[in-house]
């Protein structure tokens, strides 16, 4: 049996298809000055990230959000490896009121 971010990872997770977007508007967003954050372990994001990611682990997007992109209406594209972890953190920062967040889906697995 499989823990809850283990079945995630491996695809069973299914996010909030509003806010899925797939690599070609992930390049869009980005030209038209979309943050991009890497919500993965810094090991991950150390291993290969795409160009001009920022990390902020999913496990510390409460802690660091607020401090490191201040603007809740800031156009930002959160990715992971399948897109489990992102969709968590898109989660918590609709929560803290984000409201321009998108997660590349399927994360890094499509490219």
């Amino acid at each position: 049996m499989f823990c809850r971010r283990c079945y995630r990872c491996r695809g069973g997770y299914r996010g909030n298809s509003k806010n899925e977007i797939n690599f070609d508007n992930l390049k869009d967003k980005v030209s038209k000055g979309a943050i991009l954050v890497d919500v993965r372990s810094p090991q991950e994001f150390n291993e290969g990230h795409l160009n001009g990611a920022i990390n902020i682990p999913e496990y510390e997007i409460r802690k660091r959000i607020m401090n490191e992109i201040p603007k809740l209406n800031q156009q930002i594209v959160l990715y992971c490896q399948y897109g489990g972890r992102s969709q968590d953190a898109l989660n918590m920062m609709t929560r803290m009121g984000y409201n321009n967040v998108y997660v590349l889906k399927g994360g890094l697995e499509i490219i």
